[in-house]
């Protein structure tokens, strides 16, 4: 059955006008292979019009996946008890026979691969409703951009995706959007209490030969925001194809003395080692993910996003005053799985604020003293508790899109190491250190805890798409053709 034939059969006429309109064939088939697949009660396609971005925001909320908060803008939104940070024993690589990724990446051989995700993900989404949004990664009308189309269940998801990324829809009338894309496939599976019930089946299926992910029987942002962790290891394996980089960045810049003139520095720290803290302590550009080209023997940087997913544990009017101004006053913000007393939020380390003895959060009703099945003492918001804003809302915020990149940061979380301020002999000396980063494990990742050091080169590891040899050798033949190279610190 023709591509057409199934959407003309599946969509209603708002949306499958909406589809039609980008004359784009291969999305055309993503999307009737997804509704074959998953078998949807009904398909919205959002073209990030003003309406649309209300419909989402309004669905999420009517079908219980965000709650309301006192102040205006703000909504609560809560994963499963065992969904709170990414999974990498079920995420794999789908790669060919015979193609190895090294023994340090997960991945499985692609026909098996398809075969095990068919059958979780087989009428998956029926009784629900299918979300079609489309994003690009990086900065529009510029060489830094992506297409990407996300394929949901879950309005939350799109919701988040609309505040972390530009809108897309445009991209796929165009050459770019129809000679390659991103396609994300996720469904949160069968829900319990408004939660993924069957986390016993929650794969993430990374398939290298369609650029295409599959999510499914989860709701975290890492493992289900495709367009964040999940896009970002498709970006590495594209970059080291292409020549150029796609690392887990910060970007900052650092005003001179004089005023006249901004530095910008990248940093690169694992999740929840603080790069979202260091990029705000100047003119915060990107917190998480760049992608970084050359030109004329200089390198450029651009943020992946236009949002912050952050970690909300410690923020607080000392140690972080533009993100705390931000959480406290009116604006778009999804809260997840901090402590929600009558509509008003609360997390670990906000500050001198007086935290209720009882109210609800990621483990369902809380009260001081709360222990879980293991005699583990639930704290007031998950150490990964997280929000979800827009960058546009800071007042140290440089929306500059594409900037001259002058000095890399590698770190970590690693209390017997110094703090990284020493500088590095070069660029090839620079891959050396970068790749010999050492950071204690956080809560960004599900699994067992310990207090193990782990090598983590260019804060990447968990999201290697290619063997960590092919990695490195990328950022030294890309140092190769840099006359002024940014300088390294360590």
């Amino acid at each position: 059955m023709k591509a057409e034939t199934i959407l003309e059969s599946r969509l209603g006429p708002d949306s499958l006008k909406k589809l039609l309109a980008l004359k784009n064939p291969p999305l055309n088939e993503v999307i009737a292979e997804a509704i074959l697949e998953f078998q949807p009660a009904s398909v919205f396609v959002s073209s990030g019009s003003p309406a649309d971005l209300h419909r989402v925001r309004v669905q999420a909320i009517r079908r219980g996946e965000e709650k309301p908060l006192i102040l205006r803008g703000h909504t609560i939104h809560y994963d499963g008890y065992e969904d709170q940070g990414r999974d990498p024993v079920n995420t794999k690589f789908l790669v060919p026979p015979g193609v190895s990724l090294g023994p340090a990446l997960n991945s499985v051989e692609r026909r098996e691969g398809i075969a095990e995700i068919d059958q979780v993900m087989n009428g998956i989404m029926r009784d629900k409703e299918m979300v079609v949004s489309f994003y690009s990664l990086g900065p529009l009308d510029t060489e830094f951009v992506i297409p990407c189309v996300q394929v949901t269940d879950s309005y939350y998801v799109a919701h988040s995706e609309d505040i972390l990324y530009r809108q897309g829809y445009e991209l796929f009338r165009s050459e770019t959007g129809k000679e390659g894309f991103f396609a994300f496939l996720h469904s949160a599976g069968a829900l319990k209490n408004g939660v993924s019930r069957d986390i016993d089946l929650r794969r993430m299926f990374i398939d290298l030969e369609k650029n295409a992910v599959y999510s499914a029987n989860t709701q975290y942002a890492g493992n289900t925001v495709a367009a964040k962790k999940l896009a970002h290891r498709l970006a590495i394996r594209k970059a080291a194809q292409e020549d150029w980089l796609a690392e887990h960045f910060l970007i900052t810049g650092v005003p001179s003395y004089e005023g006249d003139k901004t530095t910008y520095i990248a940093g690169a720290f694992p999740s929840w080692c603080g790069k979202t803290s260091t990029a705000m302590l100047f003119d915060v550009v990107g917190d998480d993910l760049a992608h970084v080209r050359k030109k004329d023997g200089k390198t450029y940087a651009a943020n992946v996003e236009k949002g912050m997913f952050g970690v909300i544990k410690d923020v607080n009017p000392e140690d972080d005053p533009y993100i705390h101004e931000i959480l406290v006053n009116p604006g778009e913000i999804i809260f997840s799985n901090v402590l929600d007393v009558e509509g008003r939020p609360y997390w670990q380390g906000m500050g001198d604020v007086h935290i209720p003895l009882k109210g609800d959060n990621h483990s369902g009703r809380w009260w001081k003293g709360k222990k879980d099945s293991k005699g583990k003492f639930i704290p007031v918001s998950h150490d990964n508790a997280r929000f979800c804003v827009g960058l546009e809302g800071l007042k140290n915020y440089d929306a500059t899109q594409v900037v001259d990149l002058t000095g890399i940061i590698y770190g970590g979380r690693n209390a017997k190491r110094p703090v990284p301020v020493s500088q590095l002999y070069g660029w090839v000396h620079g891959v050396f250190c970068g790749a010999s980063i050492e950071s204690e494990p956080t809560a960004a990742t599900v699994g067992p805890a310990t207090s193990e050091v782990i090598i983590n080169p260019m804060a990447n590891k968990e999201f290697l798409s290619v063997p960590i040899g092919e990695y490195l050798e990328n950022h030294i033949k890309f140092g190769r053709g840099l006359t002024n190279p940014p300088k390294i610190l360590m």
